[in-house]
């Protein structure tokens, strides 16, 4: 068993967390400015995270960066604007003094045009440094997805490989416990199952999960060597199954979800730093706690993004800046919150506790005992060789339901007994064994 089976993740934008400037020319570039030591404003949140029941801290970029993170100038380098190298070991400490694991964001598939090879390619097109990039027909410096601030790195060229390698291998070696890797889904998997064996050679125990937006997770996770990958597909099913009252969306996308686990447990999330809010994408209030009981009951390695476990809002839009909305400054520390936050927080540490109680949740396969377009019975069943059974209901709709499910024990949610069966109010969830 490995650390990771057991690891439930708060997941952080580091930059837009601790307020930093995202477009002041004034704290960004390749210059060594004086580090501004800003981490310790995470580690004064460490203890939120262990209150939730949470144990991994999973960090977006920290790297330096032209402006928004995902720009990177130096993967050796911490961003200024967060702090030092010592700072982010002093966090990792921090972390691991609270049994909280951390993960790194890294962004291998591009970087920043202040990257210095890539300063280096432009000055010298036939020069070493243009070995790094790929390159459009006419010999520019290919871009990401049409950025023109995000220069291609060549993933066969062996140059890249080492650099990589080097670079994880590094920020392991420093305290992290594993990786993020960024656009993944834009990456050749060779490249990956080239590059990971060798990371854990010096880290065995080292957990990396691929960021995926569609595909075929099971065979990218096979040929990739990646432990995991984000589970987009049950992402997007859980808010529009909630918004549009159509369970059926859900009960598919579960059926594709058991058959991948068959071969990696996915990285599953109602949020993260890329997409509109929970609460923004569910507008009817009623049915944000059904979000978070199906992220943190259903099979996966949970990840709650900061901010939805008090019910922040914020919607994405594709505009310059249009991500600031969703990666928003926090409080200096945890203090008074409104009695709505508490009661999102109560939510979530109530649904944690279940998730910890049957840690074999993690790998559960999913069977729909009672399936209508507002009304989902789910029961939760240990894989074989395990012992465990819960069932999972959820209810968008304007009339109570009755349940007969053959349980005897109301976990958590709003269920009352009826008879030899439950029933369930309009629009509520309850979770019964």
């Amino acid at each position: 068993m490995s650390w990771s089976d057991d690891c439930l993740w708060w997941h952080v934008y580091p930059l837009g967390f601790v307020g930093a400037a995202i477009r002041d020319s004034d704290h960004l570039g390749t210059e060594r400015r004086p580090p501004l030591h800003h981490l310790d404003h995470l580690e004064r949140w460490l203890d939120h995270v262990v209150d939730l029941g949470l144990n991994g801290l999973a960090l977006g970029p920290v790297f330096a960066s032209t402006s928004h993170g995902y720009d990177t100038v130096d993967h050796l380098r911490v961003d200024p604007r967060l702090g030092d190298e010592d700072d982010l070991r002093q966090l990792f400490q921090a972390a691991h003094d609270r049994g909280v694991r951390v993960l790194l964001d890294g962004v291998f598939n591009h970087v920043g045009r202040d990257f210095p090879q890539v300063r280096a390619a432009l000055a010298d097109p036939t020069g070493d440094a243009a070995r790094w990039f790929r390159h459009e027909p006419d010999g520019r410096l290919a871009v990401f997805e049409g950025h023109d601030g995000l220069v291609l790195l060549d993933h066969d060229a062996p140059e890249v490989v080492e650099h990589v390698t080097r670079v994880m291998t590094h920020w392991l070696d420093q305290g992290a416990d594993g990786w993020r890797l960024d656009a993944a889904y834009a990456t050749p998997a060779r490249f990956w199952a080239t590059v990971l064996p060798r990371v854990r050679a010096a880290h065995p125990d080292a957990y990396v999960v691929g960021e995926v937006i569609h595909g075929d997770y099971a065979a990218i996770v096979q040929e990739s060597t990646v432990d995991s990958l984000t589970q987009y597909e049950l992402w997007k099913s859980i808010w529009s199954s909630l918004r549009e009252r159509n369970f059926f969306e859900l009960d598919w996308t579960l059926t594709r979800h058991d058959a991948l686990l068959d071969t990696f447990v996915p990285w599953t999330f109602v949020g993260n730093h890329d997409v509109t809010r929970i609460v923004d994408q569910v507008p009817d209030a009623r049915h944000h706690p059904h979000a978070h009981a199906l992220l943190l009951l259903l099979a996966g390695t949970p990840a709650v993004y900061y901010g939805d476990e008090i019910g922040l809002h914020g919607v994405k839009e594709d505009r310059l800046g249009g991500d600031d909305a969703v990666r928003p400054a926090y409080p200096d520390a945890p203090g008074a919150w409104t009695p709505e936050q508490q009661a999102t927080i109560d939510l979530h540490r109530r649904l944690v506790s279940v998730r910890r109680r049957h840690p074999w949740l993690r790998t559960a396969r999913s069977r729909s005992l009672v399936l209508e377009n507002e009304l989902l019975v789910l029961e939760l069943t240990a894989r074989d060789g395990e012992d465990g059974s819960l069932v999972l209901a959820l209810s968008t709709r304007d009339e109570p339901a009755r349940l007969d499910v053959g349980r005897t024990e109301l976990l958590a949610g709003d269920a009352t007994r009826h008879g030899d069966g439950w029933q369930l109010p309009a629009h509520a969830w309850a979770v019964l064994r």
